[in-house]
Order: structure tokens, then sequence, then C-alpha cells
């Protein structure tokens, strides 16, 4: 099963910080859908503290154009990326208008 590896920051506040993790203890119904239905078999997110890391397992039906497709057309996923870019800011390196970078895999044992 293909898996992905994604970065993104979050802003340097500790009050905005513990808001966003309060956030994804519970994420909305709607989110949660949107992702199982892309093709997003299992998504992990964590936290070293501003860096966030994401490892993302799909299957065959998955693809970032889809994905974005979806997204775009999808009223709560908007809702929620503007929720979350309160509390995000983009990698050093990220195009503009770009969240979650995508990281090259550089070793597995």
């Amino acid at each position: 099963m293909p898996k992905y590896y994604l970065t993104l920051d979050l802003k340097d506040d500790a009050a905005l910080i513990a808001e966003y993790e309060k956030h994804h203890e519970s994420i909305w119904p709607e989110i949660r859908e949107s992702i199982v239905n892309s093709g997003i078999t299992g998504m992990e997110i964590c936290r070293f503290d501003t860096r966030l890391f994401m490892i993302m397992e799909v299957n065959d039906t998955f693809s970032f154009e889809r994905k974005g497709e979806m997204d775009a057309g999808n009223v709560k996923v908007q809702e929620w990326e503007d929720l979350m870019w309160k509390y995000q800011q983009p990698v050093k390196g990220a195009l503009k208008g770009e969240k979650w970078v995508l990281m090259n895999k550089i070793f597995e044992l």
C-alpha cells in the first residue's frame, strides 16, 4: 500500500497549538468522510514543536489531483481548511498557497 509523507508548520504560539491539537482530538465527521472517500486508508499526524509530519497510507483509487478536486467541491472541507489555516503556516520552500508539502523518503529499513 503506497505511503506519502508530508510536512507543515504551525504558528509559534502555544495557545494556538493547543487549540489545533484539540480540533484533532475529534475531527468533524465530514472531514473524516472526505479523507476516507478519497482513498486514504490510514493517516497519522505527529508534532515536534511547531513542525507537523503526516503519514498517509492510500489505496489504488487515491491521487492528489482527485483529492484536490473533491476538496474544492466540499463546503465543509473548505470551512475546515480555512479554520486550520488560523494555526498553520507554510514551511520554507513551499509554493504560494501550498499547505502540506510532500516529503521525499530518503531511507527505509
